[in-house]
Parts: C-alpha cells; structure tokens; sequence
C-alpha cells in the first residue's frame, strides 16, 4: 500500500505532468510563448516586431525569447551591409546590455537585458533603413 506521503509526491507530479503550457494575453487572444514568438517573426517589419514585443511582454524570463525574435526580424534589415568594424561595433553594443543587468537577481532584470538587446537592434536596422532611403514600418 502506497504512503499518504508517496500519494501525494505521486499527485503533484501527475498534476505538474497535465499541466498545459502557459499562455498569456497577447493581439487581445490568448497565445503560447512559441505563438508570440512565430507572430513576432511574421511581422512586416522591425518596428511592427517591436510594437509586439513591448504589448505582449511578461516582464519575466520569457521576454528572452520573445526579444531574440525581434532581434533576428531586425538583423534581417542591416546585418548583411555591415562591415566588420560595423559588426563589431553592434556585437560590443549588445553585450552591454548583457553586462548592464549580469549581477542583479531576478528574472524582471533579465526582461529588461531582452528589451536592451531588441532596442539596439532596432536603431541599427532604422539606421539602415534610412541610409537605403526606406522609411521604417
């Protein structure tokens, strides 16, 4: 016979095991993190990626994710014309971020790390979209 202790280390896991995976509120449904991300990607442009991004962020750890999108939507614009002082340059800017909030403990610090990033990926890909002459959408 099973321990009331094995019953409910047994019903905890069970109920962690069913448990679906989170969702949250974002474009007024309720959405994944994967669904936000692949909506992050489908975006037109950088600054409609990053519109997203700030209505849909969780001020949590998810936000990592949710900006590497929004980075990779925005290195779409510049990152092939840089040079490699350019590349450099935009390397060094991102890892200030990463250095801004490396010893603060919570996971809001690394949102605000997430958001650090996606922000200079957006003035390098307005940057770049002005000097082709483009308006950013």
């Amino acid at each position: 016979m099973l321990s009331k202790c094995s019953l409910a280390v047994l019903a905890v896991v069970l109920s962690v095991a069913g448990t679906p995976a989170r969702a949250m509120v974002c474009m007024d449904k309720s959405m994944t993190l994967d669904e936000v991300v692949e909506a992050i990607g489908a975006q037109k442009s950088c600054e409609s990626a990053m519109k997203l991004f700030g209505d849909c962020q969780l001020t949590a750890s998810g936000d990592v994710q949710l900006g590497a999108a929004v980075e990779k939507k925005c290195e779409a614009d510049f990152m092939p014309g840089l040079n490699t002082a350019q590349q450099q340059a935009y390397k060094r800017e991102m890892r200030v971020c990463d250095r801004k909030y490396r010893n603060k403990s919570g996971t809001m610090y690394l949102s605000f790390a997430a958001f650090c990033r996606a922000e200079v990926a957006q003035r390098y890909s307005q940057r770049a979209l002005k000097a082709a002459g483009q308006k950013a959408r």
